[in-house]
């Protein structure tokens, strides 16, 4: 996978939300007005870190995630952030499935010669465990959107973040 053409036809933040249908867009930029980066979070990475995400405008996950990374990338040096579509790369997403679906987002992380080093997604560990024992048909579907909804205002990407400074600090390319 060529991941520097990808990175290159990856939309920056702010373009992509421009782009978002009109219908997203306010989740989006509200999500992103109120997104606070911890202090913890605002540490200079060691190594250049670009992190590229499938991600689509209507996929509560990603509306609820992504801001708080683009947050962070305008905040740390050496860290920079790519959007792609999800629908619009799908052999690239096909790479990456979540037991079996294109769940998004998945957020990899490239080194400076655009190698993958790691990929993080399609949520948080603790949400992913909630998932595994609440999707449909254990809970009707608008539950199981409400609860996740839930989580990730209480959450308010914490554990986002934690996750991919994780990874990002402590992965090097082969």
């Amino acid at each position: 996978m060529d991941f520097r053409t990808l990175w290159q036809q990856g939309m920056t933040f702010s373009d992509f939300v421009a782009a978002a249908a009109p219908e997203h867009r306010h989740l989006w930029e509200g999500v992103y007005r109120t997104a606070s980066i911890p202090d913890w979070a605002r540490m200079p990475v060691m190594e250049e870190r670009k992190l590229l995400a499938l991600v689509e405008d209507w996929c509560i996950d990603t509306s609820s995630t992504i801001p708080f990374l683009a947050r962070w990338a305008e905040m740390v040096p050496g860290l920079s952030l790519r959007l792609l579509r999800r629908d619009e790369y799908p052999a690239f997403m096909d790479r990456y499935l979540t037991n079996g679906a294109r769940s998004i987002p998945i957020v990899l992380v490239l080194d400076r010669e655009f190698r993958e080093v790691a990929r993080w997604g399609p949520y948080p560990a603790p949400l992913a465990d909630w998932v595994r024992e609440h999707k449909p048909p254990a809970l009707p579907r608008a539950d199981f959107v409400k609860g996740k909804r839930v989580w990730y205002a209480r959450d308010r990407g914490e554990t986002t973040l934690r996750e991919i400074a994780e990874i990002v600090r402590t992965q090097v390319a082969a």
